[in-house]
């Protein structure tokens, strides 16, 4: 039995590492005074293709991280990856964030800011070109570069849609 539903994936026994990629003080005023909590956003991956993003919000950092850890264990994707690169390019939009990811030739590196380098070097991509051409806020950046990673295909599947074979397509 595949731990593969579709385009997600479960946890089970995959070995995962976890990136925090940013930490949020919340504050809330009230009558008693102030009352302070903490929002993690968290990237794991296994560095071979599989990624996911998870929210933990919490009184303590180690518990909003340990929660977004779960969460984000919970909403795992498969990434088409050839030769250390992405199939082909890729604009997405979430919220105000909008990315654009573009294949790379190998030894270029991960070309990537801050929450989308972790997104992607989480996913075990290492060579890629990326801009960030929106909104900068982590969460949204995130969830956008997860999506536009959802949205990339491979090469067989469109050659099957198109009714073509690969041969006949890469030979001219």
């Amino acid at each position: 039995m595949s731990n593969v539903l579709g385009n997600k994936i479960k946890a089970g026994d995959l070995e995962l590492k976890e990136r925090v990629v940013s930490i949020n003080r919340v504050v809330k005023t009230t009558k008693g005074g102030r009352a302070f909590s903490f929002s993690a956003l968290v990237v794991v991956g296994n560095g071979q293709g599989i990624v996911g993003h998870g929210l933990g919000k919490a009184k303590e950092v180690q518990e909003a991280i340990t929660k977004g850890i779960e969460d984000a264990k919970k909403n795992l994707i498969k990434v088409p990856i050839r030769h250390g690169t992405i199939p082909h390019d890729q604009l997405s939009k979430d919220g105000a964030a909008k990315v654009l990811i573009k294949p790379a030739a190998q030894g270029t590196g991960v070309i990537a800011g801050g929450s989308m380098r972790a997104v992607l070097e989480s996913a075990g991509i290492t060579d890629i070109l990326t801009k960030n051409l929106g909104s900068a806020n982590p969460q949204n950046v995130v969830k956008a570069t997860i999506k536009a990673l959802t949205s990339l295909r491979e090469p067989i599947e469109v050659s099957k849609i198109r009714n073509r074979s690969l041969k006949r397509v890469f030979n001219g």
